[in-house]
């Protein structure tokens, strides 16, 4: 089995490289070394772990007997995440799969793990067993630079450098901005797609490839459109589905993208890098800014994005109160990733407590104020005199 740890390719070799091969990230470190550095210790760079490698990366309590853990430690190939929740991997053959435990690192218990029919699109296109579903064509292309779908090999496990800057051979051979991908020169459109690519549901536009139904975008290299390859999971306004709301925002996690292309932000060219640096800050999910500070960058009195006002005018909250986060009302966790454990949802809708009446969608006011109704809370809008009240009612 291929070690987890970055390839490391004697420059003779990475320079003998054809122009659009890939090399991996530790071919980055020399010329990009404190960038590399802090990468390393990303959830980016880890979200892939070999536990004969690295034991301490599992998290998952085995030290009692549970039900729900038919596996051993000794069974798992590779660890997935580790922040909200974590999957493990077993290796039968030349192919990975899921073991049907998962490890709710939030609430510390032990939950199953299983894709029922009609959630996901594939459940339709794959057997009903566990063992019959691989991660590589569901999984593996996200979780991996260069991923081989004819011989199931990858460059690099993990997002590494050549996820989002696309090969790096002819820069590796001759430094040049003109032969590597920097999405901060790509348009707002192309900039976000590199993010796109894995936080987002959709299918690919050519599936079945070679008879196998792929859950991620093949053939999207960064500087590309995804549009050309991707589609974004479909809904109908009004319904809710194991991905949407019935307004159109992401009911489950891994769909920042799908929630972001309906904002405002999106539309006025904000990219995903204007508030994340994925090369690792000390921020919770690498913010350049921690809390309030990332969105007044923006938005504030002197600002024409608003708000108008005071911080305290706006929220009816104190300054230095959850009330007054941005986040708080803006991008309230209401994306499912495991059971009662949410994610914050990236459309900056305010979702009304009147629209939570008559779309059972959530708002923030009563995730925060839980002892409350709606109808409370749409009174308590309907007297804030510096809000439309034509806007609150719907």
């Amino acid at each position: 089995m291929k070690r987890l740890s970055l390839l490391l390719l004697p420059v003779a070799a990475i320079l003998a490289q054809a122009p659009n091969a890939y090399v991996g990230s530790q071919a980055c470190a020399a010329c990009h070394p404190a960038i590399f550095a802090t990468w390393k210790k990303t959830r980016m760079a880890n979200v892939i772990q070999d536990p004969k490698i690295h034991p301490e990366a599992i998290i998952g309590d085995f030290s009692k007997p549970d039900p729900l853990v038919t596996f051993k430690k000794e069974d798992i190939a590779f660890t997935y995440g580790g922040k909200w929740k974590q999957r493990y991997f077993t290796r039968i053959g030349d192919d990975y799969f899921v073991l049907p435990a998962q490890w709710d690192a939030v609430n510390a218990v032990w939950r199953p793990y299983y894709v029922k029919a009609g959630t996901d699109w594939w459940t339709a296109h794959y057997p009903a067993e566990q063992m019959q579903r691989p991660t590589g064509p569901l999984c593996d292309g996200c979780h991996s630079v260069n991923y081989n779908i004819a011989t199931k090999q990858v460059t690099e496990w993990n997002v590494g450098c050549e996820k989002c800057h696309g090969p790096g051979a002819a820069h590796v051979k001759q430094p040049s901005k003109a032969d590597i991908v920097n999405p901060a020169r790509l348009d707002f459109a192309r900039a976000n797609d590199v993010c796109i690519q894995c936080h987002s549901q959709g299918r690919p536009k050519s599936n079945p490839v070679a008879g196998k139904y792929y859950d991620w975008p093949i053939g999207y290299v960064p500087g590309g459109r995804l549009s050309d390859v991707w589609n974004l999971e479909e809904h109908r306004l009004g319904e809710t589905t194991f991905t949407h709301y019935p307004d159109g925002s992401a009911h489950k996690n891994r769909m920042q993208g799908n929630d972001f292309v309906t904002s405002r932000m999106h539309q006025r060219g904000v990219t995903c890098f204007s508030c994340h640096n994925v090369h690792g800050t000390q921020n919770n999910a690498d913010v350049i800014k921690p809390g309030n500070a990332m969105c007044l960058e923006c938005h504030g009195p002197q600002s024409p994005n608003g708000p108008r006002g005071t911080l305290e005018e706006h929220t009816h909250h104190a300054a230095d109160s959850a009330g007054s986060q941005c986040t708080a009302c803006h991008m309230p966790k209401i994306a499912q990733t495991i059971a009662d454990v949410n994610v914050r949802t990236h459309t900056f809708r305010f979702v009304t407590p009147a629209a939570s009446e008559t779309y059972k969608i959530p708002n923030a006011c009563v995730l925060c104020h839980k002892e409350k109704t709606n109808a409370w809370a749409g009174q308590q809008l309907q007297s804030w005199t510096n809000f439309s009240r034509w806007r609150m009612a719907q």
